[in-house]
């Protein structure tokens, strides 16, 4: 049986030890635990180990899920949302990672309005340029944030990416370091802060810390493989 307690410990000391190399406080750096596929009974052994934000990527497993979890919990989409999905997520969830085009702000921020919600959401940046992804291009990123007036009932927090996958973390660096240079692009293009990036998963966090990552997106580092995970 996974040892979550051990393993958040492990995680913490980690995340201490790649702020004080960057020179931030821990405190800037928020833990997404990803519950992608383990049970509500597994999330309440994390919640009992003093985690409170949650990430999901289904909204047909959250819909299950949450309702089974402590009520204090967080939650954050974590995955990229159908338009059809809208009306449930916005109802289940806290923030939205991966807003990847402005026909999703445009169907959420309907849904919103109708739910009398307003939704706090990163935009998804495809740094890589990888086909897989999903999210905007780095140019296109900063163009889409002019349009965010046109939508009154999301509220745009920062950025999120994905880095191409990797055995050695500090690959990842440079598609971290893009990341923080297109939010930079897009505060001077609103005129505002965007104070939220979220990068960074089990095998790359560190060096995404280091990079400025503010929500780090963990899942198999805290509760083991997914393989071992029961089924919903």
């Amino acid at each position: 049986m996974t040892d979550i307690a051990e393993n958040l410990a492990q995680v913490q000391q980690r995340i201490t030890g790649a702020c004080n190399r960057a020179g931030r406080s821990h405190e800037e750096v928020q833990l997404v635990a990803v519950g992608k596929k383990f049970t509500a009974d597994i999330i309440r052994e994390a919640a009992d180990c003093g985690l409170t934000l949650f990430g999901e990527n289904r909204v047909q497993e959250a819909k299950v899920k949450i309702p089974d979890c402590p009520g204090h919990l967080r939650w954050h989409f974590i995955g990229n949302l159908q338009t059809n999905k809208c009306r449930d997520a916005i109802m289940l969830f806290d923030m939205l990672h991966a807003m990847d085009s402005l026909h999703l702000a445009e169907e959420l921020n309907k849904r919103c309005s109708h739910a009398a919600k307003v939704m706090p959401v990163l935009l998804e940046v495809n740094v890589s340029g990888e086909g897989s992804k999903h999210g905007f291009t780095p140019e296109s990123a900063v163009e889409a944030v002019e349009a965010f007036p046109d939508f009154p009932q999301l509220e745009l927090h920062g950025l999120m990416t994905m880095a191409p996958f990797s055995r050695q973390q500090e690959n990842s660096r440079p598609y971290f370091q893009k990341l923080r240079e297109v939010k930079s692009a897009c505060e001077d293009k609103l005129g505002a802060p965007l104070p939220e990036l979220s990068m960074g998963m089990s095998g790359d966090f560190e060096v995404a810390i280091e990079e400025g990552a503010t929500l780090i997106r963990l899942g198999t580092t805290l509760f083991g493989p997914r393989a071992q995970a029961n089924k919903d």
